[in-house]
């Protein structure tokens, strides 16, 4: 009779699988990749006696083009949030920001925004002697007519 055993025979290969989808970012969305994938396996798996009609494949691929579209209009927004008209508009304005220092010690800060200096296609507001990346902004407000509403929060 034979026994069954409970030790693991391939340790590495299931550690490595736990982190590969711990490490894989899940979302409840399908991309233009996996719809593409669900209609090329539809058309490999169908019935021959009864193929997809016409007018069921065209809907499906005029679907596929708006999500593709959608998705390019997304990537081109998200850009464009960045770009260097868009971040030279906050030129002039009061901005506050959480910063944390090389102690792990977290203070608010806040600013006139100087100017944008971009590294690595990242665009940075540079305040005082500070450089914040845009997206680390917090707030952004018009600048007050009163003198001395520039002091640092952390101080």
């Amino acid at each position: 009779m034979a026994s069954v055993g409970t030790t693991n025979v391939w340790p590495n290969y299931a550690a490595s699988n736990v982190h590969t989808a711990a490490a894989r970012n899940t979302t409840n969305e399908l991309g233009k990749d996996e719809f593409l994938k669900i209609l090329i396996t539809q058309l490999q798996n169908q019935d021959p006696m009864q193929p997809m009609e016409d007018k069921d494949f065209i809907s499906q691929m005029a679907q596929f083009s708006a999500l593709e579209q959608t998705s390019n209009m997304a990537t081109q927004l998200q850009a464009m949030r960045y770009s260097p008209a868009m971040t030279a508009s906050i030129l002039g304005m009061n901005v506050t920001w959480i910063n944390t220092d090389n102690q792990g010690q977290v203070s608010t800060k806040s600013g006139t925004v100087d100017s944008i200096v971009m590294r690595n296609g990242v665009p940075y507001a540079k305040i005082g002697q500070d450089e914040v990346k845009m997206e680390d902004l917090a707030t952004i407000g018009y600048p007050s007519s009163e003198s001395g509403s520039e002091e640092d929060a952390s101080e």
